[in-house]
């Protein structure tokens, strides 16, 4: 049985059709992929099914019925504009909004500790939230979604600002929820992580929905599970990653920028441990190019107007030291760096990241 159906629905903006006469069906107890990229509709969509906003046409249901503005109880929503206040702290916050979902102080108290535990933050209990980076906020903003238990749960692009090791964390998380009785959707651009977690999916392009159906019966009639990986890394920690699940059919010769290799998968149920394999194991380099990014922009946020002040030495030596480091790394990748850092120091990037 599908617990939540999308029936024609039209959205426009302006002279912008946002949605236009798009329809799917989420079955009840899966995780549901909503992919696109960028701008194709899939954040008016998910507005659209938590009553943000109210489509042209169509209509959601919920169930067997129309949805209502109570049905919102029921549903569990990480926007991907994070939204903490940054002066409360981490938990008074999180229990101000597990009460907006019904649960009692008591009730509150106890599931975010038993939340804290699991995700290590057990600590961050009396911080506030100016104080935590980016991906620590992120946490933080995972727990209070999921925290009322509900039926529904959204997401949209989740894993947006995570280092790897939190962004599998993430994903064990989300598939133990589906476990639980949970129905997800999931929404994104990136295709490995529809392909790992995701039963179902949408596509969405250009506000249509241009493809639907179960994971595995779209791989069947569209692919002939043939997939050329780009990485950067250690080639022999790839091929031992997926020794005795595909077979390697060439690799690359040119590895000026990414190296590449061509994997034939026999068998339909050995694709999704094959693709976490490589997500594991290959592109060692750009998983690090991603937590020194994280760190980045972290350091960043310390930095002020004034160049003197101590936090922004402290901001442009951690800098310097990522700029030094990609410079050994990646040629390439360091110029990039070290180009952004004297963009900062003109006051040009500054004044961007603090607007």
């Amino acid at each position: 049985m599908d617990l939540l159906t999308v029936e024609h629905v039209t959205k426009q903006y302006a002279g912008h059709k946002a949605l236009d006469d798009v329809s799917l069906a989420i079955p009840r107890g899966s995780v549901y992929g909503l992919l696109g990229p960028n701008g194709a509709g899939k954040t008016t969509l998910i507005r659209i099914i938590n009553r943000i906003t109210a489509p042209d046409s169509g209509r959601v249901l919920f169930g067997d019925r129309e949805i209502t503005p109570a049905d919102v109880y029921r549903i569990g929503y990480l926007p991907e504009e994070r939204g903490l206040y940054k002066k409360m702290k981490v938990g008074e916050q999180a229990v101000f909004f597990a009460r907006l979902k019904g649960l009692s102080r008591r009730e509150a108290v106890v599931r975010l500790k038993q939340w804290f535990v699991k995700f290590g933050i057990q600590d961050w209990w009396d911080k506030k939230i100016e104080e935590l980076s980016k991906g620590m906020a992120q946490k933080v903003q995972f727990i209070v979604t999921v925290l009322h238990e509900p039926e529904l749960l959204i997401f949209d692009e989740p894993f947006s600002g995570f280092d790897p090791i939190n962004a599998n964390l993430l994903k064990e998380e989300i598939l133990g929820l589906r476990d639980r009785g949970a129905t997800v959707i999931f929404s994104t651009h990136n295709m490995s992580s529809v392909e790992e977690i995701c039963d179902h999916i949408t596509l969405i392009n250009k506000s249509r929905n241009i493809l639907s159906g179960c994971v595995d019966d779209i791989r069947r009639r569209h692919g002939a599970n043939i997939f050329e990986v780009a990485y950067r890394g250690d080639e022999a920690a790839l091929r031992r990653a997926v020794e005795g699940r595909c077979e390697i059919l060439e690799g690359s010769q040119d590895k000026s920028v990414y190296a590449t290799l061509k994997l034939h998968v026999g068998r339909d149920e050995e694709v999704r441990a094959v693709i976490a394999a490589v997500n594991d194991e290959a592109n060692l380099l750009e998983k690090e190019h991603k937590i020194d990014l994280i760190r980045w922009n972290e350091a960043t946020e310390l930095a002020t107007f004034d160049y003197f002040d101590i936090n922004s030495i402290l901001s442009y030596l951690a800098r310097v030291n990522i700029v030094a480091r990609w410079t050994q790394l990646d040629a390439v990748r360091g110029r990039e760096m070290f180009e952004r850092l004297m963009a900062e120091l003109d006051g040009k990037g500054l004044i961007e990241n603090k607007q």
